[in-house]
């Protein structure tokens, strides 16, 4: 049977400068992928299966690890002692599942002081985690983020738009863009029941805030996407060589609509379950305007992107703090 997720091979955009025949190719596989579904698969995305797996080891050694030593980059909410209060580990309390939110970690105490954003913080992850696991993570971030950017730049290049314009949109250290690590325990109840089909929830239906998601999801599944149109759902199948990537709130914003945020929950699992996402999100000062993308003149007023976020991060009640 034919997923409902198209699976497209991204290698002709890591090879060229985007205008061979065969990117030019993805790039419309893309664009039909984010009309119709906002979801889709990648493989060929150039990251080793061997540097996800051990991204995943790293993720399921630090939330097997002690209370007391994941407690160690908690923001100040649950942890007094700690500065942070929006980078950092949430216990299963808030919402059924355990979080580590990691902003870019090229960031350090004195980038601080050069911008001012609540949401750039600098988390000392050697309190709880091995130098080698930190050196990982850091060539993780880097290796998501290049291809995220090469996904974007797909999409300008649908607007006949130079697509290094993505610099004004997205600038290291300045964007706002988060590597997350999901853990979900043996959940003894659902978070919630759907009120559309009474199917048992792990995590609630949601879209995302960014440009795109691009997440590894393990091998027991779980993640399911809503059709816009019939309204019903689809199960997001597990490859073990594929990331999936949808598109968030931003790209719908900077589109005008056309590249719509689209609904997504997780099925309550029994058993322990691991998703890694990356939200790749702009910098924290971009101005968000639909004028960015197609050049027309737009009667909306222009959003600072930390403004877009902090308002689209309201309806999570891990971000409650």
């Amino acid at each position: 049977m034919k997923s409902y997720i198209p699976t497209i091979n991204v290698s002709p955009l890591l090879k060229s400068n985007f205008n061979s025949i065969s990117a030019k190719n993805t790039i419309k596989k893309i664009k039909k992928a984010c009309v119709d579904v906002g979801f889709f698969q990648i493989i060929g995305h150039g990251i080793e299966i061997k540097e996800i797996n051990n991204i995943c080891k790293i993720g399921n050694k630090f939330f097997n690890s002690s209370i007391k030593n994941k407690n160690k980059l908690a923001p100040r909410k649950w942890n007094k002692k700690n500065k942070n209060t929006y980078r950092g580990y949430f216990p299963n309390t808030v919402n059924g599942k355990e979080g580590l939110d990691l902003g870019d970690l090229k960031i350090t105490p004195n980038i601080l002081k050069k911008y001012k954003s609540p949401y750039i913080e600098y988390l000392n992850l050697n309190k709880s985690l091995s130098k080698s696991s930190i050196k990982s993570l850091s060539n993780y971030f880097d290796n998501i983020f290049s291809l995220s950017e090469i996904l974007f730049k797909s999409i300008i290049k649908l607007y006949k738009k130079d697509e290094s314009i993505s610099n004004q949109a997205f600038s290291r250290v300045k964007t706002l863009s988060t590597l997350r690590f999901n853990y979900y325990p043996n959940q003894t109840k659902p978070v919630e029941i759907s009120k559309q089909d009474g199917v048992a929830l792990g995590c609630e239906t949601h879209v995302d805030s960014g440009v795109f998601t691009v997440l590894y999801q393990d091998k027991k599944g779980g993640l399911q996407v809503q059709n816009r149109k019939n309204k019903k759902w689809y199960d997001v199948p597990f490859n073990r060589n594929a990331l999936i990537v949808n598109t968030g709130l931003a790209l719908e914003y900077l589109s005008s609509g056309k590249f719509k945020a689209t609904n997504h929950r997780v099925l309550w699992n029994k058993t322990k379950r691991m998703s890694v996402p990356f939200f790749f999100e702009p910098s924290y000062d971009f101005v968000m305007h639909p004028s960015f993308l197609n050049g027309s003149k737009s009667v909306k007023k222009g959003i600072f992107f930390q403004k877009f976020l902090q308002n689209s991060l309201k309806k999570f009640i891990e971000y409650q703090r």
